[in-house]
């Protein structure tokens, strides 16, 4: 459940890029963000749980109309997967819409940069070497392509093909920080924190690595995205056994204001999940 939450975080406070509204144009991307925008300061997570189904159908309904727009193909992508990861237990009906976000992901990454798009069938060095050729304004489909790929692996974790995905992915998110360290206020961060406490430093993690770029997110949000503060007690103060750590973080995101601008919907999951959190801490300490 940990993992779920991780992939919403970033999903959903990537929806409202900087980069994404330079690229409108059209008045259905722009109802798209705006109504992307409603989703993320609502405080209801109920609400948009059950809401969320017909918005993705009519954004279906706007990519048919503009297969090649670029801003909705990244929209659609986002939400499918952040809803998959949000609000869809059954492992069939998730996978079934995170192969649909994953494939709005890989048609935007394609639109934005055909060498990309080549290469991330290829080896992973060709891979690399194909990033080394994005530049800033690739930063809205890097990003949004890097996290949705990333949720698409964790509801297929059950397949080693998947799995073997994981190190693009890393070298996606290294090379949006590497771009602009603060894109997303810290996102790419996060979803860097996130990969390196996947396991333990004797299964070959980097959970002091991962630690730092937990920092960081937070330092970057300005302390605005609680979320970054769960991610960091239940991946890495678990992870390490701190329960000091872990306790103060949770109690932090416990004691804010959820409501923030961009923030609203993801800090109130993060209350929620703090929590849960803390409620069986004594039990995994």
């Amino acid at each position: 459940m940990r993992q779920r939450y991780a992939l919403i975080l970033v999903l959903m406070t990537s929806l409202l890029s900087p980069g994404c509204r330079m690229l409108a144009s059209s008045a259905t991307t722009r109802l798209a963000e705006s109504v992307s925008a409603a989703v993320l300061d609502q405080n209801d997570a109920l609400l948009v749980r059950d809401g969320a189904p017909a918005y993705l159908i009519a954004i279906d309904g706007l990519i048919e109309g503009d297969p090649k727009n670029e801003t909705l193909l990244l929209t659609g992508a986002r939400l499918y997967s952040a809803y998959a990861s949000a609000f869809v237990e059954d492992p069939e009906r998730a996978s079934r819409l995170t192969n649909r976000a994953h494939g709005y992901g890989n048609r935007a990454i394609c639109e934005r940069s055909k060498e990309l798009c080549a290469a991330s069938k290829g080896n992973f060095d060709g891979f690399v070497a194909a990033l080394q050729g994005t530049r800033s304004k690739d930063l809205p489909a890097l990003y949004g392509y890097g996290s949705v790929w990333a949720g698409w692996v964790q509801v297929n974790s059950a397949d080693w093909n998947a799995i073997a995905d994981l190190p693009k992915v890393q070298a996606v998110m290294e090379r949006v920080v590497e771009l602009d360290d603060g894109y997303e206020e810290g996102g790419a961060h996060l979803y860097l924190g996130l990969l390196y406490t996947l396991r333990p430093a004797s299964l070959g993690g980097k959970p002091e690595l991962g630690r730092k770029h937990f920092e960081r997110s937070i330092e970057l949000s300005g302390g605005r995205n609680l979320m970054a503060k769960v991610f960091f007690a239940s991946q890495y103060a678990r992870l390490v056994f701190d329960r000091p750590l872990h306790d103060a973080l949770l109690h932090q995101v416990l004691d804010a204001d959820p409501n923030a601008r961009g923030y609203t919907l993801t800090n109130t999951l993060a209350q929620e999940q703090a929590e849960v959190l803390l409620a069986d801490a004594d039990e995994y300490f």
